[in-house]
């Protein structure tokens, strides 16, 4: 009975040896592994320390020992205004943040509309009429656009007595009249069939039209 308890403590003597070598060897590694990172991150430092140096040296003559504390001096004075500019930073990206569906949404209705001034024919009406302006600019000079600039009220209300119903009304039938002649199907007209013609109330009254128009013509000049 005692020797069967005796190799109980034995086996559970071994088993506890066995768990604390396992532990040590895990431990081992651990420490070996820390070891290896110590000595790469070594290494790195002493790359990096000596890159640091490297570039120092192509500022060292442009600043001084004390400038450096200068600058960190600065910096903490103005540790509020720092604060108060990356608060206002981040408002500004949480704004575009909420704004970028807007946004989005506000250039694609934008494409659309562009899309459809396209497929309207703006943009190629826009096109032929550079065209003209580039003929205007041509052969016109800027006398020429000075002088226009200072009649322009007058063309316009040129224009816009031409525009009234009635005068265009009247240029319509001349354009048609003219449209309709033919000069090798006009007759010929001899003096005494002229003076016939002249004599005829319609004439009569064109004529008496034409010159109380001439008339009126030359008093407008005089006047002006």
């Amino acid at each position: 009975m005692n020797t069967q308890h005796v190799s109980e403590q034995l086996q559970d003597i071994q088993e506890k040896l066995n768990s604390i070598t396992t532990e040590l060897a895990v431990m081992k590694r651990q420490r070996e592994e820390m070891q290896e990172l110590k000595n790469d991150l070594t290494l790195v430092a002493k790359d990096v320390f000596q890159t640091v140096v490297e570039e120092l040296e192509d500022i060292a003559p442009f600043v001084r020992t004390g400038d450096f504390m200068h600058l960190i001096k600065r910096v903490l004075r103005n540790t509020n205004n720092i604060t108060d500019v990356i608060s206002k930073l981040e408002s500004v990206l949480d704004f575009a943040e909420d704004g970028g569906p807007v946004a989005k949404e506000l250039f694609n209705d934008s494409l659309r509309k562009l899309d459809e001034l396209d497929r309207a024919g703006y943009f190629e009406f826009m096109k032929a009429a550079k065209a003209i302006f580039d003929n205007i600019v041509t052969h016109f000079s800027a006398e020429d656009v000075q002088s226009l600039a200072e009649n322009i009220v007058t063309i316009l209300e040129t224009i816009k007595s031409l525009t009234q119903p009635e005068m265009l009304s009247t240029l319509n039938n001349v354009v048609k009249v003219y449209q309709n002649l033919d000069a090798d199907q006009v007759e010929e007209y001899s003096i005494w069939r002229v003076m016939k013609e002249i004599n005829t109330p319609e004439m009569k009254k064109r004529i008496g039209f034409a010159m109380h128009f001439l008339k009126n013509v030359s008093n407008e000049e005089i006047n002006n």
